[in-house]
């Protein structure tokens, strides 16, 4: 049961980490630097819970544990901001830190976008700017950064209830052990045993 849930555990986390690298490819791409943080942190956890997987420590897996929570909840916040609940635009700078007025990266390279730039001339100061324009798209943009966010959300779920059934283990594990005395420093049944030759020493005294 232990190792069935550590492999399960190892395999989900694998999968996690996967789906934050491509996650974070393409965030880099659309210069969407609050997801780059948040990912970059998320891939360290998710090591962290390989780590405890791997070499048994409940407490590094407890962490992971806590941080999908907070994952799953960055991730509802992501959806709010692209299907624009609660006041949120997917227009604003919030993701980029109103550093830049960078947006998702698939909303001029989603499926069936074509890109056109047309040359803003006869406008004073923007002679050597363009203006881009987005057509044909398949699916609008916020839509793949919501499914992109459903799944991870998925994701987060499935490794939840993988990380508190291998803590559950792990802990009921210890506890046979240290009831049998595994871990007991002093356990009650102690042989103190000594070699022969000390028990039956002989001592010769000067005549």
């Amino acid at each position: 049961m232990l190792f069935r849930g550590a492999a399960g555990m190892f395999a989900q986390d694998q999968q996690h980490e996967l789906a934050a690298l491509e996650r974070q490819v393409f965030d880099f791409l659309g210069y969407q630097w609050a997801p780059i943080l948040a990912n970059f942190l998320h891939i360290i956890i998710v090591i962290l819970g390989l780590f405890g997987t791997i070499q048994y420590r409940p407490r590094y897996i407890v962490v992971y544990a806590i941080w999908t929570a907070v994952w799953v909840t960055w991730n509802i916040f992501i959806i709010c901001f692209y299907l624009e609940v609660g006041g949120l635009s997917k227009d604003s700078e919030l993701l980029t830190f109103n550093i830049s007025r960078h947006q998702s990266w698939w909303s001029e390279n989603g499926p069936g976008c074509v890109r056109k730039e047309a040359p803003m001339s006869g406008i004073k100061g923007l002679d050597n700017h363009s203006y881009i324009s987005v057509i044909g798209c398949a699916l609008e943009y916020r839509y793949i950064e919501v499914m992109h966010s459903s799944f991870q959300i998925l994701i987060a779920l499935v490794g939840f209830v993988y990380a508190c059934y291998v803590v559950s283990v792990f802990t009921e594990e210890e506890d046979s052990f240290d009831f049998i005395g595994g871990f007991d420093p002093f356990p009650l049944y102690h042989v103190n045993e000594k070699p022969t030759n000390l028990l039956f020493k002989q001592t010769y005294l000067p005549a």
